[in-house]
């Protein structure tokens, strides 16, 4: 995202299930503020909610004393989410595809695929002290429905 004419939030929560909730609702308010039709709302709010459940559950392995750190930065038309934890990193590529046959009936590894699927570009930095998933999403509809 261009660095022009963009707002910055920033939030850090506790690696707890139940804060899941509260990025979601700052994720509805900016997405609100800029225009997102409904079916891009959702898209957003399923969206985040994975990624911030993957980084409580998955990346800081539930630890409470771990955070998770938020940053929003947007645009008249556009969303930027970076979602970090605190945990040791994943490989991207050595997730299963779960349209493969054998993956069908695997109870995980279909989160990252539909955050793929609903955003325009999905990206990823790997840091030190964690990982580091990056969202973005463009709106297509100026007009609130």
């Amino acid at each position: 995202m261009t660095r022009k004419a963009e707002n910055i939030k920033k939030m850090v929560i506790s690696s707890k299930p139940e804060n899941i909730h509260i990025v979601e609702q700052e994720t509805e308010k900016i997405a609100r503020k800029i225009g997102f039709c409904e079916d891009d709302l959702d898209s957003l709010a399923i969206s985040v909610t994975e990624v911030v459940a993957n980084a409580i559950m998955h990346g800081n392995g539930k630890d409470a004393s771990k955070k998770v750190y938020i940053e929003f930065i947007y645009s008249k038309k556009q969303i930027e989410i970076h979602v970090r934890d605190e945990g040791i990193g994943f490989n991207p590529e050595g997730i299963a595809n779960p349209l493969e046959p054998e993956n069908l009936f695997k109870e995980s590894g279909r989160g990252i695929f539909i955050v793929k699927t609903l955003m325009d570009d999905v990206s990823y930095k790997f840091h030190s002290s964690g990982t580091e998933i990056i969202l973005l999403k463009t709106c297509k509809d100026t007009f609130k429905k």
